[in-house]
């Protein structure tokens, strides 16, 4: 291993429970043991305890499994109620223990106003006859329920009821006898959900939102009287040896509802933090602390600036570290610190004593062995995480409509779009071909890749077509801007990896028009998709938003106009206005920026914020009428005729598929050649057609 890693695997404390190393799995939505967003109700997940047996026989350190709402999504049955779900923690908690990893179990008072309603249940909450009749099952005003009545995030013209003071009784309560039965089933400590990412616990804490008059509202002890009296009545029940992390967000970074703010602006110190600020943080830090919390479990962010939670790929590395060690000088619990960070970053910091804990969550569904990877020095092999949320948290929303998720998409959080096997083990799995047959694979893209390498872990013989030279298909264009490092890793990862099997023959240079003449038994069709043209005057004149990013960028011209507000035609105008200077403008025809389903609201969010922050014209439900020599001519949603200047215009207007073959008894076609869709759905359909063949 190399020597910069060392810090990492050093042992450390939280209370009396011994950690063997400083690597701390991050809880996320999806990976609770109580599986408690499903149909069937609460009930110990056997997926989920796979997935962290998987990674403790990895050497991570500390496992903290995703929340589990003390009090039932489905049905509303109280967690401590189901004594059953226990005794199944128990037998768990010894396969855990013989690993040498340890295991907190967080659990959550409820989201508040952050609970990501969605389109379908919007309309049932909104009329009190249907709202009544879904209660028995889905209790919308208990999950919605908030310090103050105030909008919900998802759906605006919801207003969140006010939370009882019975109820948060209930809640502290339920968080005492919960974490009881937590100790006796062997777990080594819980985790409070959240004075965080503005959950409900974090609402309470923050004025914003909180305007409540009672005990639970107006002064700073009053605003954090929830979560200290939860810290109390755990060490009450469980005594005061038995540890309890406190997942905590150092800043808001907001500037009100729904608007975050740039990592540029708070370096700049530009703007004006709505939520918590440093200075009262200093201060909750140090009283959360006396109250009883063993530590710190940290970051930035609430829904309303959720880029800084949940980090897609234009925010910066170790975006989150500055701040989590500048808290760590105010107590003396231990601080793990999360939010894109890199290991060897954390490794200096770690031993800098600038923080104690390196807190990872989304690589671990990418990719189990990475730990092992570091110790073993095949870094190399590590599969990134590209930021994408797109299986694991892609909760999406635009104008007018909640989380626009499919809703059982919603109940199946953190899979992996570039790892099927992730909380899916016995829908995707590696099985021996009962016939090892020659299948032929055209096209080098992701898609094409993935089911070459799928195929020769079967047995199977597989022969790649990829008609230019170099493997990874458009893929190597989306990869194209400077922020999108971790793309170009996972294609140079792809390029290793393919070619490590002898059953695969890789042909460049190759174009397959004829399918019959590849003499295979099998073929799949991974070719993807053209570019859709509009029919105006003027569309000569404007570039491909592929051939635009495989181009020199920043040799663009001062004056870009990128039509087609979809998420390529924002990260380009991204890259052109952040990283280049030049003057951009979108024009869109829906009423909103990226309103595709299944694109995470954290990372549409930072797009929408960055424009609006940087007054980037947008042009919403506007049609392009005509490309000019030197502008654009739109006609806006009132009928107006407006000109915009343009040295260069950008078509990002979507992809219609491509296919060299179509589908038959024995062609099948994948990925964009036989949808349009996202680097989720072509390396899942890989896997569906590869495991068959």
């Amino acid at each position: 291993m190399n020597q910069q890693y060392d810090a990492l695997f050093t042992p450390w404390k939280i209370g009396d429970v011994e950690i063997k190393n400083r690597i701390v799995m991050c809880p996320m939505g999806g990976t609770s043991l109580f599986g408690w967003f499903e149909i069937g109700g609460c009930h110990f997940d056997k997926e989920a305890a796979k997935l962290f047996i998987e990674r403790a026989n990895n050497n991570v350190g500390l496992i903290i499994p995703g929340i589990a709402p003390l009090r039932d999504t489905i049905r509303g049955k109280w967690l401590w109620q189901n004594p059953k779900m226990f005794e199944e923690l128990k037998e768990f908690m010894d396969e855990i223990h013989k690993t040498g990893a340890k295991l907190f179990i967080q659990l959550t008072a409820g989201m508040g106003r952050s609970w990501a309603i969605t389109d379908l249940i919007a309309p049932l909450h909104k009329n009190k006859f249907t709202r009544a009749l879904v209660k028995p099952i889905i209790d919308t005003s208990h999950e919605l329920a908030s310090p103050s009545p105030q909008p919900s995030r998802w759906a605006h013209d919801i207003i969140c009821p006010e939370m009882t003071v019975e109820q948060i009784h209930e809640i502290i309560e339920a968080y005492a006898k919960t974490a009881k039965l937590c100790m006796d089933a062997g777990v080594d400590g819980v985790e409070v959900h959240a004075v965080h990412e503005g959950y409900l616990l974090d609402q309470f804490a923050i004025e914003f939102f909180n305007k409540r008059t009672d005990e639970y509202g107006g002064s700073f002890e009053n605003r954090f009287r929830f979560a200290t009296e939860v810290v109390k009545a755990i060490k009450g029940a469980c005594g005061e040896k038995f540890p309890v992390s406190l997942r905590y967000s150092v800043e808001s970074k907001m500037k009100g509802f729904c608007e975050g703010a740039m990592p540029d602006e708070v370096e700049g110190k530009d703007y004006k933090e709505a939520g918590r600020a440093m200075a009262e943080s200093e201060k909750a830090a140090k009283y959360l602390q006396d109250a009883g919390y063993d530590m710190l479990n940290a970051d930035n962010g609430t829904y309303d600036s959720w880029y800084w939670a949940h980090p897609p790929m234009y925010m910066p590395e170790n975006c989150n570290l500055e701040d989590v060690a500048h808290i760590k000088k105010f107590v003396d619990i231990p601080v793990v610190c999360a939010g894109r960070m890199d290991p060897a970053v954390a490794a200096d910091a770690i031993k800098e004593g600038k923080i104690d804990g390196l807190g990872v969550a989304r690589q671990f569904l990418v990719d189990p062995e990475w730990i092992t990877k570091i110790i073993d020095d095949r870094i190399e092999e590590i599969k990134p995480c590209i930021c994408c949320h797109s299986g694991c948290f892609n909760f999406s929303s635009s104008k007018g409509h909640a989380n626009t998720q499919d809703l059982f998409d919603t109940m199946g959080l953190s899979r992996c779009a570039l790892n099927p096997k992730t909380m899916q083990s016995k829908k995707y799995k590696i099985e021996p071909a009962k016939k090892a047959k020659k299948v032929a694979v055209i096209g080098g893209g992701i898609g094409g890749m993935e089911a070459a390498i799928v195929l020769a872990q079967r047995g199977h013989t597989v022969d790649l077509y990829e008609k230019t030279d170099k493997l990874g298909g458009v893929f190597i264009a989306a990869a194209a801007p400077t922020y999108k490092e971790k793309d170009r890793d996972l294609i140079a990862w792809y390029n290793r990896e393919v070619k490590k099997y002898d059953k695969i023959t890789i042909h460049m240079n190759t174009e397959v028009k004829d399918v019959a003449s590849l003499n295979a038994d099998e073929v799949i069709v991974a070719t993807g998709a053209t570019a859709k043209r509009i029919p105006i005057p003027g569309a000569e004149k404007a570039v491909e938003a592929v051939d635009f990013l495989l181009g020199d960028m920043s040799q663009a011209p001062q004056n870009v106009v990128v039509i087609g507000g979809g998420l390529t035609g924002c990260e380009i105008a991204l890259e052109l206005h952040r990283t280049y200077g030049k003057n951009v403008a979108i024009v869109e025809m829906q009423d909103d920026l990226i309103t595709t389903p299944g694109i995470a609201l954290a990372n549409t969010s930072f797009l929408r914020d960055y424009f609006k922050a940087k007054n980037v014209p947008v042009y919403l439900e506007a049609k392009t009428t005509a490309i000019n020599d030197d502008s654009v001519t739109i006609m806006t949603k009132d009928g107006k005729t407006e000109t915009i200047p343009a040295d260069k215009v950008v078509l990002s207007v979507g992809y219609n598929s491509a296919p060299v073959a179509q589908k038959s008894k024995n062609v099948h076609v994948i990925g964009d050649a036989f949808k349009v869709g996202s680097l989720r759905t072509v390396i899942w359909q890989a896997w569906d057609v590869a495991m068959k063949i």
